[in-house]
């Protein structure tokens, strides 16, 4: 492009720019600029992710505080909210309708509670995770980081809230004659690969509720019937063996994630008082850590492609 001035009347023509005939890409790429908010590759990502870990647990710790700030038992709503659901779970299933077969009597409260707390985890990540991005637009469209840091923090909020409940767990093993034993360190890697598959579902649902917020009212009813097909009330192979119910139903229900975390974290405390090895077949272990990683490594993949939309339309 070449300019044209007057000085005095006389024509002055201006030198040609080297930018003349070049495309907005060509020009972008020739002085180093690049479209704002853009999605960064996969690696500088999760080190994007590293260097904000400070805020990610900072973050998942002050929702941890003010969610049950308005109310006068305060932090203690975090273990009587799961306590009272066991509550009813006991009267219902475990009265009721008889769903102890195949447990033994002195220990179907902690098998119980077990169950409610480990599912109760995974369920409010999911929860959590929907409402990620589309609850926190604000902050969202405020400050440039990695949209995944906010439903890893969710997730994280949920692993201190569950910890929590473990204090209240060990009070009735020990109240039900459970001691403490050396399985009870299975714990610690059991939580591990848990939160790891917690944290994928979080960033799927994180990026699905980001463009669907109604998925938020549809989860809740997904949530109950995967608890109702997980074994949180009763045992599976004990409830389906009187059902003529044919062996891959039985294998696909303990082979589901909710299943499995809750039979690692049982047989950790509860192995040796009538829930043992018998209980927890071979495929347990590397199932629980194939999920983690399967669905912990498609989630952030997934959550990751969509960088750049969040928060935008």
């Amino acid at each position: 492009m070449s300019e044209t001035t007057h000085d005095a009347g006389v024509a002055v023509s201006a030198a040609p720019s080297p930018d003349d005939g070049l495309s907005p890409s060509e020009l972008a790429t020739k002085y180093g600029l690049s479209v704002s908010g853009a999605r960064p590759g996969l690696f500088e990502y999760v080190q994007q992710l590293w260097g904000r870990r400070h805020f990610i647990i900072a973050f998942s710790q002050a929702k941890l505080t003010a969610q049950y700030s308005q109310a006068k038992l305060g932090q203690l709503w975090q273990v009587a909210t799961p306590l009272l659901n066991a509550a009813v779970y006991f009267f219902i299933f475990g009265l009721l309708l008889g769903a102890r077969k195949g447990i033994p009597n002195d220990i179907y409260v902690p098998f119980l509670v077990t169950g409610v707390f480990v599912f109760t985890f995974t369920q409010s990540s999911v929860m959590a995770g929907v409402r990620a991005i589309s609850g926190n637009l604000g902050l969202v469209r405020a400050l440039h980081f990695p949209r995944a840091s906010l439903p890893i923090s969710f997730a994280l909020q949920q692993l201190q809230q569950l910890l929590f409940s473990m204090i209240v767990l060990v009070v009735v093993m020990l109240g039900f004659g459970v001691f403490p034993a050396f399985s009870w360190l299975l714990v610690i890697p059991a939580l591990v690969l848990q939160f790891g598959f917690n944290m994928g579902l979080a960033l799927i649902f994180a990026r699905a509720g980001s463009k669907t917020p109604d998925l938020a009212q549809l989860m809740p009813f997904v949530m109950r019937t995967w608890m109702y097909a997980s074994g949180v009330m009763f045992s599976i192979p004990a409830m389906l063996e009187d059902k003529n119910a044919p062996g891959w139903l039985t294998d696909v229900l303990q082979w589901n994630p909710a299943s499995i975390y809750m039979d690692l974290i049982r047989y950790a405390f509860m192995g040796g008082h009538g829930y043992g090895s018998d209980f927890l077949p071979p495929h347990v272990w590397p199932f629980a850590a194939g999920w983690a990683v399967l669905i912990g490594a498609a989630g952030f993949v997934y959550f990751w492609k969509a960088e750049e939309r969040y928060g935008r339309g």
